[in-house]
């Protein structure tokens, strides 16, 4: 089949790992032909959006790319985007499923024009926003999506066949905010590239990750990683935790960045022999060393990355945000419930003492996750 992918709420930037690079990376991989239909900006290695001026070609993955101007002032941060040609771009690609990543912006009018005029296209919508990273102020909460985003995505309705949400809570936000009917509204998880755990499983790269460490085989390594910044201190916290463990053979791995107010406090925590911080790393090279780990522990809000690890079958502990329980397959991991040192220590010194505990969180995770996790098998999923 022919399958548009329409990213139009948030840069794609080729070569990363996030839903809207792999789920067209494995709709192509299973014999499709896979376009997405995109804006001009991409994230530069600097963090910084930056302009991608190049119009059509295709990809790493083989998948075509189309990237589109804005109306008016080409500026990805402003709310009200619209794309020339958007129109002609669908039609141009002559797609039988039609993927919408993201409802709430204004050219859904456009799209269902499109499908209005082409009743054999199927539709499916997704959703990103939630409580935590959405709505945050009564303005945006009351106003933008409650009325002008929820008009939008109400829209859709008479021409989709499925709204996801890439998390629990992310479903409960379309009912809710948008107010689309529960019964078309499913979960469709983020996941993890097939490729990059099946690299970062093999048994020699566990040992080359902590050889380049200093990480003795037998070591009970504990990996955590993503950027360090004043909404993001918990990583402090387990770093604190983990040098108050008296227990040598226990290491700390941190990869991410750490913004200049905190690298004070970061450096003196990362000794170099218990607690270590390495800098930020690339996407391919995060599977590899989650895969040297023994527990990944992500004590802050979450990321992609719980889902990178569970399908890589390492045992987590996280934090305990609403409607992200869909990681638990049923014991592989533990949850913090507040932001303290003490707790944080004392579910590591449980899992360390108590090792049947830790072998039990073990079995399940290696058991469940990488099916589960797949973004070959979500990609398949996500097309029904």
């Amino acid at each position: 089949m022919k399958i548009t992918h329409l990213c139009l709420c948030g840069p794609v930037t080729d070569g990363w790992n996030y839903q809207d690079n792999l789920l067209p990376k494995y709709h192509k991989r299973n014999g499709h032909e896979v376009t997405i239909i995109t804006s001009k900006w991409v994230w530069g290695t600097d963090g910084v959006l930056h302009r991608d001026d190049r119009d059509q070609y295709v990809n790493e993955n083989d998948v075509r790319m189309i990237r589109l101007e804005m109306y008016g002032k080409d500026n990805f941060s402003k709310k009200m985007k619209r794309f020339k040609n958007l129109y002609k771009a669908i039609e141009k690609t002559e797609p039988d499923i039609l993927f919408i990543h993201g409802v709430s912006f204004k050219d859904t009018t456009v799209i269902v024009s499109y499908l209005k005029s082409n009743p054999n296209v199927i539709a499916f919508a997704d959703n990103h926003a939630d409580f935590s990273n959405s709505a945050t102020n009564w303005l945006s909460k009351n106003v933008l999506h409650r009325i002008i985003w929820r008009y939008y995505a109400r829209k859709l309705i008479p021409c989709v066949k499925k709204f996801y949400g890439v998390l629990p809570i992310r479903v409960d936000f379309l009912s809710k905010m948008y107010g689309i009917p529960k019964n078309m509204c499913e979960l469709l998880v983020l996941g993890a590239d097939d490729d990059m755990v099946e690299r970062a499983l093999k048994p020699e790269i566990k040992l080359k990750i902590r050889k380049k460490y200093n990480i003795d085989e037998n070591d009970f390594l504990i990996i955590t990683a993503g950027k360090i910044d004043v909404w993001k201190t918990q990583t402090l916290l387990l770093m604190e935790a983990v040098q108050r463990i008296n227990l040598s053979n226990v290491k700390l791995l941190i990869f991410g960045s750490v913004t200049d107010e905190l690298k004070d406090q970061v450096d003196k925590l990362a000794d170099g022999k218990k607690v270590k911080y390495i800098g930020w790393i690339k996407t391919e090279d995060s599977y590899e060393h989650f895969a040297a780990a023994d527990l990944v522990v992500f004590p802050g809000r979450h990321s992609v990355m719980w889902e990178q690890v569970t399908a890589l079958g390492i045992p987590m502990i996280v934090k305990d945000w609403p409607g992200t329980h869909h990681i638990d397959l049923g014991g592989n991991v533990a949850f913090l419930t507040n932001d303290s040192v003490d707790e944080i220590y004392s579910i590591l010194m449980d899992l360390l003492v108590n090792r049947s505990k830790y072998i039990s969180m073990q079995k399940v995770a290696l058991s469940e996750g990488r099916n589960r996790f797949s973004y070959n098998e979500i990609s398949k999923r996500s097309i029904l």
